[in-house]
């Protein structure tokens, strides 16, 4: 059954009916058998490669049930999807953008599902290309839509492969051509996937964005992310720093289509657009990607209330909040002439704070609006520019970078004017800030100035090369050799010759150094395909208005004033002539080579009075017939330089020569050596190309590695200054640790101080809550001893009370010590002992009594404490001697008082 029916379906295709091989072609491709299947894709893959363009019968079919398509790229049998993939891809390719148009929306889905998650290589490859040949044919926004929706699918192999997809369309096309903002928005859902997998190619799709995005994607989805993740992904975006900017490998149709133009406008041109393309690369910043907001109505109503304000507190409090507000990546356009206004009014605040915050706050604003901000910049940018003339740094820093935004959003013609009348101020500080400025803003337009705006600058600068600082000199210099990078050498040679070779030296020194983005690019380069393209009356008419001029500036003889009788030339005259070529009033060829000579046989027929015949001898004078390449080159020198003096009167001079450019740019009648030269101009060139490219890349490579030492000196300074403030940390903690040391010594020694009060003290209470005792004075002195007089007899004395007294008391009162007997007014008693009157031993008899008790309790005493503590009974004893000693003295005091 299969083989008879792809038997039939051979048949039809040979020689059946284009009608019928439509039928069995649709029936093949559902038909229940998968070989038939495989070979009607196998067949009809064929076929589109057979056709001669997009409109060949071959497609109709497809286009008209694109449903097919739909099964054959889900087909069960996995050998007929292969090839039922492989057909698409050759529908789509010799289809066109009808082909893919048509069949999108039913296909893209299918291959998602069935053919980029297959287990074969083969079919997983060609699905990827259907793809790509999807966007190349049309655009990539429908494909990017249809393909979105499967990151939310149920089976995590979809999802992986619709990512590795996704991966593979951002590195073919780039982020210029792909939008990558839906898939940014979508990319934080896939990061927490449970499957392995997907997390993995979810990085991997990380990456390539980063490729082309670099810092700019982060906005967009980093806050999302978890630290974890964070850092994972870090780890491999430093891997891709160091590697060059992408560039887009495949092109759309369009793309190819523009690329083609240009290049057929001319190699020039092409080279320029090339160059342009390189030095643009891929930049892209967070205001590119993100949604705009509006702010204006988040912005307070008492905001002016609170600028208005005595208080500095209040005015910066104010432009802090409206700073939070308006700090997002971009700003939704409205009315912000009020808050352009007040930000104004706030540079000239006397309090620096809030300067800095208004300059910030400018600086937010004109990077969120872009080009809608340059309505507000002549609000803003006089005060800013007066305010220069703070000397702190952090101020001028503020301001500078506002002033950069503004310059950003508008152009170097509308700053300008400004900025020049800035640097004629009297204040020295304004003036150098404007200067910078200046040079800031030469670096980075991207648009030449006019020739007016070339001498207005060159002017000023060199105005500034006369300034007594030297700063300002050089400055005036940087601005000079920065406009020649911009400008050129020629253009700027006529503002440098009457400076000396010093100032010439360093101007060149700065135009060396200087990277600039614009470039002045000829204007009149453009105008001459124009004149090609130009209808042949004007030609006639501007050709006409030639003769005229020429017959009123040089005054020929009347034969050559009247105008060609045949010709429609006596048209009015014209402003400018916009063409020189007229051969088709003669019938002369409009290009090749020969026309000039052509065109001078034709002359030569010619007679009358008409200005074809009269221009016949200026021919061989302007242009020799040996060298038809300086005959083609002779109009454009004489065009150039000399003006109306270095053409030819005739018409028909001008006319036979004016196509010679033209046609020898495209002259197939090159010599060998010609042709030998432009090869090799044309292999020095890619040899240029391909050393500029390599020079380029080691650039690149340089400038890496001295961003990597810039990062190892800063951590190695980070690490030094983290060392340096540890020991100072440890210095401090050991000096407080000193001091701490010798408060507490001294804590010590005033508590030992207070110990010792204190004990004198507790002394001083037992002995003040002491009984008072009896006289003792029998006791201790004897006013008149066996000699009559004086003191008594120390050793009879002494023996006597040894006899009578106890051993303990004879111990306690030999304890006593001077620093006691001192504390107890020692030296006074003895004073007094020698000067007291002779008193008898039987005076006192009571107080001897007593006397004698209290030394027998004290006795007592001591003997009971005897077998205790030691040190504590002799302290005691002795401070009961001396509260003893104390009572006696009182006692004889009070005695003698009487007596």
């Amino acid at each position: 059954m299969a083989s008879r029916i792809s038997g039939t379906w051979q048949r039809l295709t040979e020689h059946g009916s284009q009608k019928l091989r439509k039928a069995a072609a649709k029936k093949a491709y559902v038909a229940q058998v998968w070989k038939v299947r495989k070979q009607a894709y196998e067949d009809a893959a064929k076929e589109f490669e057979k056709t001669p363009d997009e409109s060949d019968p071959a497609f109709k079919p497809f286009l008209q049930d694109s449903g097919l398509w739909k099964g054959a790229v889900a087909d069960s049998n996995v050998a007929a999807q292969q090839e039922g993939i492989n057909s698409l891809c050759s529908f789509l390719k010799y289809g066109g953008t009808q082909a893919c148009t048509r069949t999108r929306g039913v296909a893209v889905t299918p291959i998602v599902e069935k053919g980029l998650s297959s287990t074969r290589a083969a079919t997983k490859a060609g699905s990827l290309e259907a793809l790509l040949l999807f966007i190349e044919l049309d655009k990539p926004d429908p494909v990017i839509e249809d393909l979105l929706p499967n990151l939310s699918h149920k089976q995590p192999k979809i999802i992986a492969a619709t990512l590795s997809a996704l991966t593979s369309i951002f590195h073919a096309y780039g982020t210029k051509t792909v939008d990558p903002k839906p898939v940014l928005k979508a990319l934080t859902k896939v990061f927490g996937h449970a499957d392995k997998n997907v997390r993995a190619e979810s990085q991997s799709l990380a990456v390539e964005l980063y490729r082309w995005l670099r810092e700019a994607m982060k906005p967009m989805f980093w806050a999302d992310l978890k630290p974890v993740q964070q850092q994972d992904l870090e780890t491999l975006f430093e891997k891709v720093k160091q590697e060059p900017s992408p560039k887009q490998e495949r092109l759309l149709r369009s793309q190819e289509a523009a690329k083609a133009k240009s290049s057929a406008s001319g190699p020039k041109e092409l080279e320029e657009a090339e160059d342009e393309e390189e030095e643009d690369g891929v930049v892209v910043d967070a205001f590119d990607l993100a949604e705009p907001q509006d702010v204006v109505s988040k912005v307070p109503e008492d905001l002016h209330d609170q600028l208005g304000s005595t208080k500095w507190k209040d005015r910066k409090d104010a432009l802090d909040a409206l700073y939070a507000i308006i700090n997002v990546p971009r700003i939704k356009d409205g009315h912000f002439d009020e808050i352009a206004r007040a930000l104004a009014k706030s540079m000239k605040d006397a309090n620096i704070a809030v300067v800095t915050v208004a300059a910030n706050c400018v600086d937010l604003l004109a990077k969120g609006l872009r080009h809608g901000f340059g309505k507000y910049r002549s609000i803003v940018m006089a005060p800013m520019m007066e305010r220069l003339k703070e000397k702190k740094q952090s101020v001028a820093d503020a301001i500078g970078q506002a002033l950069d935004s503004v310059f950003a959003s508008t152009s170097l013609t509308d700053c300008l004017e400004e900025t020049l009348e800035f640097l004629k101020h009297k204040n020295p500080q304004v003036k150098l800030e404007s200067l910078r400025f200046l040079i800031r803003c030469l670096k980075t337009t991207r648009e030449a100035p006019s020739k007016a705006e070339t001498k207005s600058i060159a002017d000023a600068a060199t105005k500034l090369l006369t300034e007594s600082t030297e700063v300002t000199r050089s400055g005036g210099a940087e601005i000079l050799g920065t406009l020649m990078k911009i400008m050129g050498e020629r253009q700027m040679n006529p503002y440098l010759d009457g400076l000396d070779d010093i100032r010439k030296t360093k101007i060149k020194e700065y135009f060396d150094a200087a990277e600039v983005k614009a470039k002045d690019k000829p204007k009149p380069a453009a105008p001459p395909p124009k004149a090609a393209a130009a209808p042949a009356t004007q030609k006639k008419k501007v050709f006409g208005q030639k003769a005229a001029a020429a017959a009123t500036t040089k005054k020929p003889p009347p034969p050559f004033v009247p105008p060609n009788e045949d010709s429609p030339a006596s048209a009015p005259l014209q402003p400018k002539p916009t063409s020189r070529s007229i051969p088709s009033k003669l019938g002369a060829p409009k290009s090749g080579l020969a026309a000039p000579m052509g065109g001078l046989k034709l002359q030569k027929k010619l007679v009358g009075p008409s200005g074809v015949s009269a221009s016949s001898p200026k021919r061989p004078v302007q242009t020799p017939t040996s060298d038809d390449e300086e005959a083609a080159r002779a109009p454009k020198s004489g065009l150039g330089g000399r003006g109306l003096a270095g053409r030819p009167l005739g018409k028909p001079a001008t006319a036979s020569v004016a196509p010679e450019p033209a046609s020898a740019l495209v002259s197939p009648g090159l010599g060998a050596a010609e042709r030998a030269e432009l090869e090799a101009l044309r292999a020095d060139k890619d040899r240029l190309l391909r050393t500029n490219d390599d020079l380029r890349t080691e650039k690149s490579n340089l400038n890496s590695q001295i961003h990597e030492l810039q990062n190892q000196n800063a951590q190695l300074i980070e690490d030094h200054t983290r060392d340096v403030l540890s020991i100072k940390a440890k210095e401090t903690q050991l000096v407080r640790a000193r001091t701490d040391a010798e408060v507490a010594e001294q804590t010590c020694q005033r508590q030992q101080k207070e110990i010792d009060r204190l004990k004198r003290e507790l002394g001083r209470a037992i002995r003040s809550s002491s009984p008072a005792p009896s006289d003792h004075s029998d006791r201790i002195y004897r006013d008149l001893g066996p000699n009559g007089g004086g003191r008594p007899d120390n050793n009879s004395e002494q023996a006597s009370r040894q006899g009578s007294r106890p051993p303990m008391s004879r111990a306690i009162s030999s304890f006593s010590s001077p620093s006691e007997e001192k504390e107890n007014g020692g030296p006074d008693s003895m004073q007094r002992g020698k000067l007291s009157p002779s008193r008898s031993i039987s005076t006192g008899g009571k107080a001897a009594s007593a006397i004698t008790s209290r030394e027998q309790s004290t006795d007592r005493a001591a003997e009971q404490n005897a077998n205790g503590d030691g040190t504590e009974s002799w302290r005691r004893a002795a401070e009961v001697t001396s509260q003893l000693k104390a009572r006696i003295e009182q006692m004889k005091a009070r005695q003698g008082l009487k007596s």
